[in-house]
């Protein structure tokens, strides 16, 4: 069924809320916009035949699935809930809540990493989706019956899964890992694309302050001119040209349309006006205002045995409870530990430090050792040198 008006909608949505929760998914396009085109919307509950909204419809009003969505205590079940979550944001500025992404909960349940939809639909439901309408022009009405049952195969298995992972995380005690996660996804801050952070995405041989100035301005112009104009940004100006140009910080008409990827009458046009106004932005930029690279120091060699055994911690820790490793620490975590930093690291906080960080700790300060047994790694404890024991600040 696909719902074109908003009594439809009205009435469909009425329904869900009788439930105690609703799955849903998205069909969207970003390859010509900056932000992303909603072509379809799909939705399903307890005992409520899923359903496609379309979005494009002449007479569609979403207010009735905004309200759902926004202000009732519904629980919205997605898979890899990130992108559609950012088109509901950048439509709204409101994110979906309360929220269960079944990908991230397939990783606190130990199903491994990055688990794919049609993974969990063989493993819980034992079903294999037909995947052939995945890439399609969502856009393009009338959409197809093969269209209509890959957009809503997507939140029909989703029921399932949801029900098998609830229970799933309620047998464990998991629940509030869950929760821990959903809460950076229900973040504003996840899906706000600050203009004056966008220079950090580009790559750039030169690590000179001066040179990272112009590129935060320029980057920064090319930035909000995407956003203003909604479309990708190298359609605007490419990321190698925005690279040379903060190296070369033209100063000129003629030395801006010398940069390899501006035409001469991009130069001289509105565009170049606008770029040669930021460059001289970033050179005018006071030095203990300019950005500056951020330079990790690299790991000393000595600390490389550190860091091999603080993964290998992981991976037991992380057989042992049955959760994704990546989810628990990643190797730059690792690292930092391993250097003994100051930085604040997730895995010593809520159920990481739980599952993970409290062994890595004692294992850094020698209460615990790794030994081999039966050609198996375990975990022994062991008595602290009080003398050569390093202490860690907890």
């Amino acid at each position: 069924m696909i719902i074109t008006d908003r009594k439809k909608l009205e009435e469909f949505c009425n329904t869900l809320k009788k439930g105690d929760f609703v799955t849903v998914d998205t069909e969207f396009l970003r390859d010509k916009t900056y932000y992303p085109q909603l072509c379809l919307i799909q939705m399903a509950g307890p005992g409520v035949e899923a359903a496609a909204i379309d979005p494009m419809a002449p007479d569609i009003d979403l207010a009735p699935l905004y309200d759902l969505l926004f202000d009732s205590p519904l629980i919205k079940v997605f898979h890899a809930a990130r992108q559609d979550l950012e088109t509901f944001y950048n439509l709204t500025g409101k994110i979906p809540h309360p929220l269960f992404d079944t990908q991230v909960a397939a990783m606190v349940c130990g199903h491994g990493e990055q688990v794919g939809y049609n993974s969990l639909v063989q493993t819980v439901c034992g079903r294999k989706l037909d995947k052939g309408a995945q890439f399609t022009d969502w856009s393009r009405r009338p959409l197809s019956a093969r269209q209509m049952n890959y957009a809503l195969d997507d939140v029909t298995y989703l029921r399932d899964i949801y029900n098998y992972q609830k229970t799933e995380l309620e047998r464990s005690g998991r629940t509030s890992w869950l929760v821990e996660e959903m809460e950076i996804l229900t973040s504003p801050s996840t899906y706000e694309n600050a203009p004056d952070q966008s220079w950090q995405r580009i790559k750039i041989r030169s690590d000179r302050s001066s040179v990272l100035a112009v590129l935060r301005e320029i980057a920064a112009w090319r930035e909000k001119e995407a956003q203003r104009r909604n479309v990708p940004r190298n359609r605007v100006i490419r990321d190698e040209t925005l690279a040379d140009m903060a190296v070369h910080a033209p100063h000129t008409v003629e030395e801006l349309a010398g940069i390899r990827g501006v035409s001469a009458d991009m130069a001289r046009g509105r565009m170049g006006t606008a770029l040669l106004e930021a460059v001289k932005r970033g050179l005018d930029t006071p030095k203990d205002q300019r950005p500056r690279a951020e330079r990790r120091e690299a790991l000393s060699p000595d600390l490389t045995p550190t860091l091999e055994m603080l993964k290998m911690l992981l991976r037991i820790c992380s057989a042992e409870n049955a959760v994704a490793p990546k989810l628990v620490a990643s190797s730059d975590d690792l690292e930092i530990l391993a250097a003994r930093r100051d930085d604040v690291l997730p895995l010593l906080k809520g159920w990481r430090r739980q599952v993970f960080g409290a062994r890595a700790l004692d294992l850094m300060e020698g209460r615990i050792s790794l030994s081999l047994r039966n050609g198996k790694i375990i975990v022994r404890d062991e008595l602290p040198d009080p003398v050569s024991a390093p202490k860690m600040v907890r």
